[in-house]
């Protein structure tokens, strides 16, 4: 067990001493720091443009969406028409779908938008209902809101790998020594419990710290950006209660199952923790309504004012 535990630990001596090497060429061949920035945040936001365009594709083909003609909804599209001429968006392709439960989502941006609507909304909701609710995925699309935040999260997994590479000849060696002191103790399994272990818990712990600072960082801008598609909705339509109308039926009809979808749905939890509200990409929508209420109480607060 001794000698196993000798070969490990050179093992990983010599995995690290190969990326101490490797290090050590790219460092030579790398261009200054600050092309080399370049490099890496251009390397992040092509592999989230590219990430973002086949998953998008991938999604809608898996809900099996079609498109709403005109001929169907001619009231509706003349209300998506005048919403369009209000907002800094182009004509998005309407789709509808028999989702898990009453919903919309928009993907893609203000050029290239796609909207997908559950059937049941059209029994649901007034129309009304549906304009404002279209409008606030319209303002998601005049903002590239889910487009951003994926080239948020492609830069930082970019960064991420990168110091992952750079820490490697101090991990390895870690782990070697760990696994080495485990097998001369005569318990391999017993490697995470030496003093390297535990430091190498401690880096994993930071690691982790790390990644869910930028996860809480991401989300909030999330929900932010829900509530400004709520505020945009309601100033374009100037219907903040029938937005707030809509949302509450969302909220009664059903509540949507966990699934590849779940980030892009309305969510409607009321009762949620402190935690699962931090990691929560969207707002309560008991929250989302009462700020529609209040902003239609101040305005007609406004309006006695100026009317005395």
């Amino acid at each position: 067990m001794a000698l196993i535990g000798f070969l490990l630990l050179l093992w990983y001596l010599s995995l690290a001493a190969v990326s101490v090497w490797a290090l050590s060429v790219l460092r030579t061949s790398a261009p200054d720091l600050g092309t080399t920035l370049l490099v890496l945040v251009g390397g992040g936001l092509i592999g989230g443009y590219l990430s973002y365009r086949f998953g998008t594709k991938q999604l809608l083909s898996s809900i099996d969406a079609v498109e709403l003609p005109r001929s169907h909804a001619p009231a509706f599209y003349r209300r998506l028409d005048r919403l369009e001429a209000r907002m800094d968006v182009d004509s998005p392709t309407i789709l509808i779908a028999q989702l898990p439960a009453p919903n919309a989502f928009a993907l893609g941006g203000g050029r290239d938008g796609v909207i997908v609507l559950d059937r049941s909304l059209f029994r649901l909701l007034s129309l009304d209902g549906l304009e404002t609710l279209v409008a606030h995925e319209l303002a998601h699309l005049e903002g590239y809101d889910a487009f951003v935040q994926t080239l948020a999260y492609s830069v930082f997994r970019t960064f991420a790998g990168v110091v992952f590479v750079v820490l490697t000849p101090v991990l390895l060696p870690i782990v070697g020594t760990a696994r080495a002191l485990a097998w001369l103790r005569g318990d391999p399994r017993s490697w995470s419990r030496t003093v390297f272990g535990r430091l190498l818990k401690l880096i994993e712990g930071g690691v982790v710290a790390a990644l869910l600072l930028v996860t809480l960082a991401v989300r909030a801008h999330s929900r932010r950006r829900e509530y400004a598609a709520d505020e945009r909705a309601a100033d374009v339509t100037g219907k903040p209660v029938a937005l707030a109308r809509a949302l509450r039926t969302i909220q009664r009809a059903a509540e949507p199952p966990r699934g590849l979808l779940s980030t892009l749905y309305v969510h409607t939890e009321s009762d949620e923790d402190a935690v699962t509200r931090l990691l929560s990409t969207h707002p309560s929508t008991d929250d989302r309504i009462e700020r529609l209420l209040e902003r239609t109480r101040e305005r007609d607060e406004r309006t006695r004012m100026s009317v005395q």
